[in-house]
């Protein structure tokens, strides 16, 4: 009984540390660090948009309701006129109208949710894959991505962004340690936003994705600091309590 249970504890432990290691093992990309603020609601509201304009389309996000989108600061009429394409009610989910069999012949695969992506991937990584793909004619899509290689999505911001080329760019000798390659973007043909704007709304985008995993996140923080506050206050009036009971005591 005791061998059994050691078994299943250690492919408990294998079960959680095992994607953890292939994804160290499959590449050593550095990932940029995404300057999200979830405090930010102007960003909040443009990322939302971003979000509607360029994701929604193909990518549901079916744990989340249009009326979330209240707490941004939207009022109703605001969200139906310019954040609803896909549904008339504004407590409906943000599902999309293709059918699952239809994105598996278009696309080999059904496009995932993306409610809770950024708890998922974390914000960095997708701050990091939404500006590194490139052209790579040996993929059927013509796109390629250093976060994410192999990628099956195509790049449906490159008109936004532009066109990347993939650089090998050497570091070490050739001879010593055999030297190894670092990739490197270069644009080769500029898009509708120069680099830093392109850089701008995809953080937007991955502040709103932060946001849609946990859109109570702030709410909950908030309501714990005033929580802890007011135990620290409770804290004093029952340390002065318990000195007046224990005074004859000591």
């Amino acid at each position: 009984m005791t061998i059994m249970r050691s078994v299943r504890r250690l492919a408990a432990v294998l079960v959680l540390v095992a994607p953890t290691a292939a994804f160290a093992a499959g590449g050593h990309v550095v990932l940029d660090t995404a300057p999200i603020d979830q405090h930010d609601v102007a960003s909040l509201q443009r990322g939302a948009r971003n979000f509607v304009s360029y994701c929604l389309n193909c990518h549901s996000a079916q744990y989340m309701r249009y009326n979330r989108l209240a707490d941004l600061g939207l009022t109703d009429q605001q969200i139906k006129d310019n954040l609803m394409f896909a549904s008339d009610k504004v407590g409906d989910p943000m599902t999309i109208a293709m059918k699952a069999k239809d994105a598996n012949k278009w696309f080999g695969a059904q496009p995932p949710d993306l409610s809770v992506i950024a708890r998922s991937r974390g914000a960095d990584w997708l701050y990091t894959y939404l500006r590194t793909y490139y052209r790579d004619e040996s993929r059927p899509t013509g796109w390629n991505n250093i976060a994410f290689p192999d990628v099956g999505m195509p790049h449906v911001l490159w008109e936004l962004q532009g066109l990347q080329d993939l650089e090998e760019e050497k570091h070490g000798a050739e001879g010593e340690h055999g030297g190894h390659a670092a990739p490197k973007l270069t644009l080769a043909q500029a898009g509708a936003m120069t680099p830093k704007q392109y850089d701008a709304f995809v953080a937007d985008l991955v502040n709103y994705l932060v946001y849609m995993g946990e859109p109570a996140r702030l709410q909950r923080t908030q309501i714990g600091i005033l929580t802890l506050l007011f135990l620290g206050v409770l804290f004093v009036f029952a340390y002065l309590l318990k000195k007046e009971y224990w005074k004859d005591v000591h």
